[in-house]
């Protein structure tokens, strides 16, 4: 094994989690396309290479959801949409460097 520092200097982690009984779940709300459009967001403000946009599995607050976390400046966003993507991404600008 062999560690190192990470490569980015923010990681957002996307819950895409989701339950085929139709219980709530972030997954069962197009969490995709927030990813896709967070991608698309951190590329356009040229933050490529410094911020990683992930998906996850449950994150354990499904009634809060969508959820996403931003590492490691340790902030979390509930019932976030895609129109909230530019809002999140100013918040967690002075991160980015």
């Amino acid at each position: 094994m062999q560690s190192q520092a990470s490569p980015y200097r923010v990681q957002i982690w996307v819950c895409v989690n989701r339950r085929d009984d139709g219980s709530n779940a972030c997954g069962n709300k197009l969490q995709m396309r927030l990813k896709d459009a967070l991608k698309a967001a951190v590329e356009a403000r040229g933050w490529t290479g410094r911020v990683r946009v992930s998906h996850s599995g449950c994150m354990g607050l499904c009634a809060r959801g969508p959820n996403v976390m931003v590492q490691p400046i340790g902030r979390w966003f509930s019932g976030v949409t895609e129109a909230d993507v530019p809002t999140l991404l100013d918040e967690i600008a002075p991160h980015v460097g």
